[in-house]
């Protein structure tokens, strides 16, 4: 019993480092002091009915418990169109604005998607609300850059064996199960 829960132990803090090192991603959006005990990473889709549901939990989660909690987010556009918005949250990131337009795409979600369907030219009327520059985000959002960002969330994502959103990871470890109560765990 003992060699068996040590070779388990074991094969968890393996799965944990490997983890750790597709999670670690220097180019995503991250709220919270490097040093944090506890990094969160969620995997997240703009048109997931459920992402645009469970954020505001996050965000309140990470304001009661400030010190202790990271949250890094990467991009997955597994609804069809969903990449259109992801590419202009990643355009807004450079005019220090991803966080407040994160918010406010998900929040008028409910404006620019249909039956799991996005229809992209529904979201620039929330983006003009907050003041954006939007000739920048047009030009910025097809940038190389953007684009291996996607990239590199999309390949981690699948390596990680990511297939809905929102999908979280604590400390380099999947949520055993899914739900609020897991996640202020």
């Amino acid at each position: 019993t003992l060699a068996y829960k040590y070779q388990a132990e074991k094969k968890l803090q393996q799965t944990a480092a490997m983890n750790q090192m597709l999670l670690a991603s220097e180019h995503a959006p991250s709220l919270g002091k490097a040093e944090a005990k506890v990094h969160l990473v969620e995997f997240l889709d703009p048109a997931c009915e459920t992402c645009a549901v469970f954020f505001p939990s996050v965000k309140k989660l990470m304001a009661a418990n400030p010190d202790p909690i990271r949250l890094s987010i990467r991009h997955v556009p597994l609804h069809q169109g969903s990449e259109h918005v992801v590419r202009i949250l990643e355009s807004t990131r450079s005019q220090g604005r991803y966080w407040e337009t994160l918010e406010a795409v998900l929040a008028a979600q409910g404006q620019w998607t249909m039956n799991h369907r996005v229809y992209p030219e529904k979201v620039w009327p929330t983006l003009e609300a907050l003041g954006l520059d939007l000739e920048r985000v047009r030009r910025e959002m097809n940038s190389p850059e953007i684009a291996q960002r996607m990239a590199k969330d999309t390949a981690d994502a699948r390596s990680l064996g990511v297939t809905k959103t929102p999908e979280y990871f604590a400390n380099g470890q999947p949520m055993p199960r899914f739900g609020l109560e897991e996640l202020q765990g």
